[in-house]
């Protein structure tokens, strides 16, 4: 979905995971298509799928999987009461999670994520996963609520390290992330290339690192 001079397609190499990742994309995401990584993540994992809504009480398909998988799916959320799989031992997140988990994530701004959720009465109900992040997000290009949130694929790829680590999974994730860096690579180089026209001046570009974060209640709501 991208023009050929911007296709990451040659960095893509997908493999297969025990886990199963449902990526609950919002409709604002899903149009997305320079720098959207939920769509990057769909096309790294083998077993994964994309369901676009807003509101996925009445979904089919997730109710379907939520059916069917009742007792090993759950919501990748932030918070202090979720089964945290940075601090638990291997022996507790295989009993926790089972053998083939279902992980649901919400891809969307952190806003449009908080408001699927606080729509989605059958996402409510299901155990919470989460955990301590302690990497900063390279999605340099892009403004992020808080310093430690990451998109969705930094995501993903965090919590795969950590299910090999409690021997749930046994993938080899070195690579996962080269997707998205080469889209960042390339949307850098494109911002300061002197031919550049899309901006007000050629002169004096760079790329700071966005560490200042906005003071907005609505958004560090999530995290309390």
């Amino acid at each position: 979905m991208r023009p050929s001079s911007t296709c990451i397609c040659k960095h893509i190499s997908p493999f297969h995971t025990k886990t199963r990742f449902i990526i609950l994309m919002h409709p604002k995401e899903y149009k997305k298509e320079k720098n959207g990584t939920g769509h990057m993540t769909k096309l790294q994992l083998e077993n994964s799928e994309i369901i676009v809504g807003v509101d996925f009480t009445n979904n089919n398909r997730v109710n379907e999987i939520l059916t069917k998988e009742e007792s090993c799916s759950f919501l990748l959320y932030p918070g202090k009461d979720n089964f945290n799989l940075s601090i638990r031992k291997s022996s507790e997140i295989n009993s926790f999670m089972g053998n083939n988990p279902h992980i649901f994530l919400l891809d969307g701004t952190w806003p449009c994520a908080r408001k699927m959720l606080k729509l989605s009465k059958n996402l409510q109900k299901l155990k919470r996963v989460s955990f301590d992040n302690k990497i900063k997000s390279k999605f340099i290009i892009k403004q992020q609520p808080e310093p430690l949130c990451l998109s969705t694929i930094e995501s993903v790829y965090t919590v795969l390290n950590l299910l090999k680590e409690g021997n749930l999974e046994e993938c080899e994730t070195k690579g996962f992330l080269i997707p998205f860096e080469k889209m960042i690579e390339h949307q850098v180089k494109c911002f300061l290339a002197p031919n550049n026209k899309n901006d007000y001046s050629n002169t004096n570009r760079e790329i700071t690192t966005k560490n200042v974060y906005q003071n907005n209640t609505k958004r560090s709501i999530i995290f309390e």
